[in-house]
């Protein structure tokens, strides 16, 4: 960007250097010869000159931004954009390593009746790094299975396996080893082999591009195809703006989104993909729920209208960078859903929002789904 500033008045550096007055120099009304300002003025001024530019450069795109998302919450939904009965929940570990019972159960099949909710995806990991599964770790799970079957007809239940990815730290699971891959399809088999309706990955951080995340899905898509079973993945959100995940990691060191390519790729290998729609870092909830409507649409465009597709609600309550608790509220998400919805595919069958997570969830956010989306 070309300099605008005006060109300074003071002496140049190469001036003379004598004490004498120059001809063509103004003189002070008293006769005395004005004083140069000193380097470490000029520095200072030039300093400040480019904070000012960098921040304008930083700014002025942000507020764009922001503004953009304000605007994609106003409007009003189409009319029919609620459940179409495939909504899902995320559960705790708890209901499968025996602090849940019965009782238990049957409060919370109470609570779903009447919603939309027909999934379950029930924590029963994590895996170890090298991908296995210790069977110690689930030894509720066949009577979880059981019982929703036998309370709750018609809603599957899926095991929830997840683990942290070695994309961003030296410890964590490493995909790019084959041994490890085929360990978690044996981790998927072991969970089928108890009477899961499917399997539900949440690996993370999952770099956008990342060959061998695909290569796993394919190998586990072919077991729990053959079992008649699902599969199911909670996926990353999609770059807002166009390659954003690149300018993120170099900035952040943490990628973040996926290309919406990306986000294509691994939902045409799946039966469901859950957006985690929530730890966006907007302060607003109005900023908030146009950032859910923009998921939104470019969830739907990306994703074959043979894979169910999911967006998620914050059922839960945190106040730290990434996530504000007065703005991310479910209220603002199943707005900003049907936003999206309406706009994009406003008809489209395979769809739901996956409530994220059950030990976390007050009477309000239950209400703010059903009054929202359930109706």
């Amino acid at each position: 960007m070309e300099d605008t500033e005006p060109r300074s008045t003071e002496p140049s550096s190469t001036e003379p250097s004598s004490t004498e007055p120059s001809s063509t120099e103004p003189k002070a009304a008293d006769g005395a010869q004005p004083s140069p300002v000193p380097k470490k003025r000029k520095r200072l001024r030039r300093t400040r000159r480019i904070a000012l530019a960098v921040l304008l450069v930083l700014l002025v795109p942000l507020l764009i931004a922001e503004t953009a998302l304000r605007i994609n919450y106003m409007g009003d939904p189409a009319d029919g954009t609620y459940t179409r009965n495939r909504d899902a929940i995320w559960l705790g570990h708890a209901w499968v390593d025996g602090r849940k019972d019965d009782a238990d159960l049957a409060a919370f099949a109470r609570r779903v009746k009447a919603t939309g909710i027909r999934d379950l995806y029930v924590h029963t990991g994590p895996m170890e790094h090298d991908g296995t599964l210790p069977k110690s770790l689930y030894p509720r799970a066949r009577w979880l299975v059981d019982a929703v079957h036998r309370e709750m007809p018609g809603v599957r239940v899926q095991a929830f396996l997840g683990d942290v990815l070695a994309t961003e730290s030296p410890d964590g699971m490493r995909l790019e080893k084959a041994a490890t891959r085929a360990a978690v399809v044996d981790s998927a088999r072991q969970v089928l082999d108890v009477g899961y309706d499917g399997v539900h990955l949440d690996l993370e951080p999952l770099h956008s591009g990342d060959r061998n995340y695909l290569s796993l899905l394919d190998d586990v898509h072919a077991v729990t195809r053959a079992r008649d079973a699902q599969l199911s993945v909670a996926a990353h959100q999609i770059d807002p703006l166009p390659g954003f995940h690149s300018f993120w990691g170099t900035v952040a060191g943490h990628p973040k989104w996926w290309s919406q390519a990306f986000f294509g790729q691994v939902a045409r290998r799946v039966d469901q993909i859950a957006v985690m729609s929530y730890d966006t870092m907007q302060p607003l909830e109005s900023l908030y729920g146009g950032y859910v409507a923009q998921q939104t649409s470019l969830a739907l465009e990306a994703t074959p209208p043979t894979t169910h597709l999911l967006m998620g609600l914050p059922f839960y309550h945190e106040n730290r960078f990434g996530h504000w608790n007065h703005a991310e509220t479910v209220a603002a998400a199943v707005r900003g859903v049907r936003l999206g919805l309406s706009r994009t595919d406003a008809d489209r069958e395979r769809f739901g929002v996956a409530a994220y997570i059950d030990f976390a969830a007050t009477d309000e956010d239950w209400e703010s789904y059903r009054d929202g989306w359930v109706r």
